[in-house]
């Protein structure tokens, strides 16, 4: 045995296995994780071995000691894959300071207060026309009909483009956010290289076109415009791209469909908002909480060096589960319950923690407080029809599809 792994805790459980996010099973094994071994090495799995951290104390350390434990593209990038389908992807927030400070401050006044009073406006107006096109006493599918138009049509606002062209959007979304082991082939790369260059045609066009004229608040021109990120490499427009389409909509839209199955499991909560509409926007922060939408991130060490008791060697990968540091029972009392009213659902890690933390958190914040407060306003359930398709990964904690059918009270 090498010298690096003696005495090490090891993961009974490869966490990294989509069958635990598609049969919905994750929620034991991470429960004997923190347990029993808050951070424990897997020698072995598709992607590698790799440390597991699964407490919400070990998590926000590991998010804070940034200069130690580095999320840099170039030494594997944030996720539990080594690289992006095999392909650098030299995003903000694949980088460490200054690169990461630098280009983040590009992004960052998107979201200032001043325009989320703009586009809160924005949200509400699109909530309201999208629920109220819903046909009552039908099944049709959440997600298809809500969450992803919902999300994308936000998206297709920040950046100032036709919202006709969602579907294309939401495509290379999820070509670019594919983390799986049933991924790690020479055709899914291949085909992921396609996908890709597609998206850079088409939003190099609109980059263009925006460099062409002055200055605005959506997120294209802020980047041309800007020293950090105005004159980027393909690959790196590709990757930030990437980042804020992936970004923009898949977690926001996995949190928007897991409404459904928290208000069908716990139908008390509804009525509590029906009852005191003040505790909305704690609903928002809870459902996050809840369904934890990005399962994890991944760093890198950047030199040997101890946690939680561990000894981690240069080069190790370090993964940080948000999907359980979100169910410590340490930190959430009763924490696989979904309660609209709890104190402290704020400390929620499904943002991140730290200087990455979500860029983006008001925007995803507004527009899932906007759809609870519809439902509770509007006396309906929305009631599941059969099982939820639920998304084969071990990145994003998400759903395929969710028959749903609406009834009034």
């Amino acid at each position: 045995m090498s010298a690096t792994t003696i005495d090490r805790p090891i993961n009974p459980y490869d966490v990294s296995q989509d069958a635990l996010y598609v049969h919905d099973t994750w929620r034991e094994p991470f429960a004997q994780l923190r347990r029993e071994m808050p951070i424990s090495w897997r020698p072995d799995s598709p992607f590698g071995g790799y440390w597991s951290v699964v407490t919400h104390e070990l998590v926000q350390e590991t998010e804070l000691r940034h200069d130690v434990f580095s999320s840099r593209w170039d030494l594997g990038n944030i996720t539990i894959a080594e690289a992006v389908n095999g392909e650098g992807f030299p995003n903000f927030i694949a980088q460490d300071p200054p690169i990461h400070t630098a280009q983040r401050r590009v992004i960052a006044p998107a979201f200032s207060p001043s325009q989320m009073q703009k586009l809160d406006v924005q949200v509400k107006a699109r909530t309201k026309q999208l629920l109220d096109g819903l046909p009552v006493g039908e099944t049709f599918d959440w997600v298809e009909r809500v969450s992803i138009p919902q999300t994308l049509g936000m998206l297709c606002i920040l950046f100032d483009m036709p919202f006709e062209e969602w579907r294309d959007i939401k495509r290379w979304s999820d070509w670019a956010s594919g983390v799986s082991a049933e991924n790690l082939s020479e055709e899914y790369r291949a085909q992921f290289l396609v996908q890709m260059g597609e998206m850079l045609a088409r939003f190099d066009r609109e980059l263009e076109d925006r460099r062409a004229k002055p200055p605005t608040d959506d997120l294209l021109s802020r980047m041309v415009h800007s020293e950090a990120m105005g004159h980027m490499e393909p690959m790196e427009r590709i990757a930030n791209i990437a980042l804020l389409i992936v970004g923009g909509n898949d977690t926001t839209r996995n949190s928007m469909s897991a409404l459904v199955e928290a208000f069908h499991k716990y139908p008390q909560e509804l009525d509590r908002l029906r009852a005191d509409p003040s505790l909305v926007p704690n609903a928002a922060q809870e459902i996050i909480r809840w369904q934890s939408p990005v399962t994890h991130m991944r760093r890198t060490a950047l030199a040997d060096t101890e946690l939680g008791g561990q000894t981690i060697r240069q080069g190790e990968k370090i993964v940080m589960w948000y999907i359980s540091a979100n169910r410590d029972e340490r930190v959430f009392a009763d924490a696989e319950r979904f309660d609209v009213g709890r104190e402290n659902a704020r400390r929620h890690l499904g943002f991140g923690h730290g200087i990455h933390r979500c860029v983006g958190a008001r925007l995803a914040e507004s527009q899932l407080a906007t759809v609870i407060g519809e439902i509770a306003a509007r006396n309906i359930r929305i009631v599941p029809q059969g099982e939820a398709g639920r998304l084969p990964s071990p990145f994003l904690h998400g759903f395929t599809s969710m028959p749903v059918r609406i009834e009034p009270l």
